[in-house]
């Protein structure tokens, strides 16, 4: 088409001020400026611009209206212009509208139309970020919330999980998120998809939708969650559903274990035992990370280190994360000997510590170029324990 606007005199009210292209579906701003649909959906909601790119004014109403009148002038121009190869556009199909989007989120409220909704507002949440706006703006969060939060027979798993997946592709902003974490029950429920739901897929968008949640929620609703979610968190490490879903799991543990008696509550559910577990069987990188963040947080209460401490490999795995994958995995790994060594530094914890090479490493920390906290603390512990360390051989303590 370059080469053909070279030859041809295109009017310049045809081209689009974003692309200066021939527009193919020219739609007008409440700014009104008119630019090609695909241009300014792309700059208004993959790229999350919020103002005309010509006006610089804050575009009130995200949905355009289509330019009809000039989309006929273009077509009818293309068509005079054919003999010099100037293609015409094909009308353009009309796009979603918030209308038919909040007729399909009332017949939600019917048995009988349920599904067949479910199943239309998938495939559009699915087909553009300006469509996951529009659903947003008509509320649809508050539809699809009722759904997965309301226990009925008329009701069915498959359309909570169907609700569930649709409110997680809508990508709600922070404000949206903390609304959704005030509805009453709605964590419960989410609770229960992650417990009951047969499905691996639903259960991973539970705890993925929890994860975004739990990112922005108010302290009040992190501080009383019960000991049901965070065995349902364990549920899903154990049971390895995605990368993904473990990740997402582990986020969440690392935003709320600091919060109220969460430590001991995830804790009292087995997480560090799973931890260690699946420490010994990780070869990602960013997932040891991760565990070893969580790990950081619930070694600061007694019962998360009694914990790592019953497990045979807990102390092993912890040292082995020293230089063993990453300098931020070595600087927590540290951190959670630090709680061990001087909260839980029992005979037998010291004796263990260099039966295991905990001590060398500890050493070997002082020796090497890393953080100033992390050298800190490794001479912390050495200093308070020397006197049991220095009894032993494999120990030279004149190098610290």
């Amino acid at each position: 088409m370059a080469d053909l606007e070279n030859e041809v005199e295109v009017p310049r009210f045809f081209l689009c001020p974003i692309s200066l292209e021939i527009m193919k579906d020219p739609v007008t701003l409440s700014t009104g400026i008119t630019y090609d649909r695909d241009n300014i959906e792309n700059w208004l909601f993959s790229r999350k611009n919020n103002v005309c790119p010509v006006t610089k004014q804050v575009v009130a109403d995200i949905e355009p209206t289509p330019n009809h009148t000039l989309r006929r002038l273009i077509q009818s121009w293309c068509t005079l212009n054919a003999s010099s190869g100037v293609e015409r556009f094909p009308t353009p199909r009309p796009p979603i509208s918030k209308t038919e989007i909040t007729k399909l989120l009332k017949d939600l409220n019917s048995p009988n139309h349920q599904m067949k909704s479910l199943t239309r507002l998938k495939s559009i949440v699915l087909e553009s970020e300006k469509n996951k706006r529009l659903m947003e703006s008509v509320g649809a969060a508050d539809y699809l919330s009722t759904i997965i939060t309301t226990v009925n027979s008329e009701i069915t798993s498959s359309s909570r999980d169907e609700a569930l997946y649709i409110l997680y592709h809508i990508k709600l902003p922070p404000t949206g998120l903390k609304t959704l974490g005030k509805t009453e029950g709605f964590v419960d429920a989410l609770t229960r998809i992650m417990q009951r739901a047969s499905s691996y897929e639903a259960r991973a968008y539970a705890v993925m939708l929890l994860k975004s949640m739990f990112e922005v929620a108010e302290p009040m609703q992190v501080t009383s969650l019960n000991v049901n979610f965070f065995m349902q968190l364990v549920n899903i490490l154990v049971d390895q559903i995605s990368v993904k879903a473990t990740k997402a799991t582990l986020k969440l543990l690392i935003s709320v274990c600091p919060w109220g008696r969460n430590r001991t509550k995830a804790v009292e559910a087995g997480v560090v035992r799973v931890l260690i577990d699946a420490q010994l069987d990780c070869s990602e990188k960013r997932v040891t990370e991760l565990i070893s963040m969580v790990l950081v947080h619930v070694c600061q209460a007694a019962d998360g280190r009694v914990g790592l401490l019953k497990h045979g490999g807990g102390l092993a795995v912890v040292s082995g994360m020293v230089f063993g994958v990453s300098p931020v995995v070595s600087e927590r790994a540290v951190r959670i000997l630090y709680s061990v060594a001087m909260f839980s530094g029992s005979g037998r914890v010291l004796q263990e510590m260099i039966e295991l090479g905990v001590v060398e490493k500890l050493v070997l920390v002082l020796q090497v170029d890393c953080g100033r906290k992390m050298k800190e603390k490794a001479r912390e512990i050495l200093k308070i324990h020397s006197r049991v360390w220095k009894k032993s051989h494999c120990v030279n303590y004149d190098l610290i």
